[in-house]
């Protein structure tokens, strides 16, 4: 037997979550089972946790879109017991039961091994988010950004993406121009490396202008919406904005003009469907790029039972930072 954080749907569509006692043969068919050690709360989960927002397709369900842990057995010459691993994306959590377990049953390709110098703690401390933040950084650089061309713009810098994403760029040498419509949460923005915090009504008004002056070198966006074209505007020639989120809003109001005028670039980052391949590459950027020392300042560490609080949290944009849930606890 083995805990779980259930959503269950009754006879009237109206879904909730509790933590369960599951065994063995409810778990889903896969190549890999997984004893978890830990998993964390994302926008997504928040969704899961509820009705789900059409991403989960059949009730009972188990949310949780990533989780690190060691493997328990395997079906996979690639895995054996007590490997150490990292799954995020792939719909787990969504369409397949997550991380929100003390099991997990899930395919070997999905899983990527946990590069050494990373606990599992440390693992799911970054999680979505943070291999996303990774990502995005990464396409930055492949479009031509380096150290000393700054300032770099991080919007929705004290969510999950924007705090992983601000402590890299700082510990690679960017100065970091980090967004927030949280003033209190400054200190800790420049905790992390921010060197600028831009206030989030400076760029939320939407503009006639179709271009403003040059000011940003590059720019992770988690928010989307009017914010992405008004940030569209203000990139210097040349410049890439790595979109990672749409926390203002799907819509894009936006012009052409950037794009055949300045040569901007709008890099789309998804890591859901990731190859293996980067995602390897990522995880091992991360164990050198990602000041470990300031993962503590993004972390807050939960059980399972204080879930389904913590999703209606995140889709109100009250998590700061990471929320790491032990399973175990």
């Amino acid at each position: 037997m083995f805990k779980a954080m259930v959503v269950t749907k009754n006879d009237e569509g109206k879904t909730e979550a509790s933590v369960q006692e599951l065994d063995d043969a409810s778990l889903p068919d896969g190549d890999v089972t997984v004893a978890v050690e830990y998993s964390t709360v994302n926008y997504k989960d928040g969704l899961c946790l509820g009705p789900g927002g059409g991403l989960v397709r059949n009730y009972p369900h188990v949310p949780g879109i990533d989780f690190a842990g060691t493997v328990e057995s395997s079906n996979d010459e690639r895995y054996a017991p007590g490997d150490r691993v990292v799954l995020t994306g792939w719909r787990v959590g969504e369409a397949w039961w997550g991380g929100y377990a003390q099991k997990a049953c899930v395919k070997a390709d999905w899983l990527v091994p946990l590069p050494d110098g990373l606990s599992t703690r440390d693992a799911m401390a970054v999680g979505t988010a943070g291999f996303t933040a990774m990502l995005a950084v990464m396409a930055l650089e492949d479009h031509g950004l380096t150290p000393g061309a700054e300032p770099v713009l991080v919007t929705g810098a004290a969510g999950g993406v924007g705090s992983v994403a601000t402590a890299i760029l700082g510990k690679l040498g960017y100065e970091v121009a980090a967004v927030t419509g949280r003033p209190e949460t400054a200190d800790y923005l420049k905790s992390l490396g921010a060197t600028q915090i831009v206030a989030r009504e400076e760029l939320a008004e939407t503009v006639k202008r179709p271009l403003e002056s040059e000011n940003w070198a590059g720019c992770v966006d988690a928010v989307g919406g009017a914010m992405l074209a008004r940030v569209l505007g203000q990139m210097k020639y040349g410049a890439s904005v790595a979109a990672v989120g749409l926390a203002g809003g799907a819509d894009l109001p936006a012009s052409v003009i950037p794009f055949l005028l300045r040569g901007v670039n709008l890099l789309g980052i998804d890591s859901v469907m990731k190859p293996y391949d980067d995602r390897v590459r990522a995880w091992q950027r991360l164990t050198t790029d990602l000041p470990l020392d300031k993962l503590g300042a993004m972390v807050e560490v939960a059980p399972l039972a204080d879930l389904p609080k913590l999703g209606k949290m995140i889709l109100k944009g009250e998590v700061r930072g990471r929320m790491v849930i032990d399973v175990n606890a």
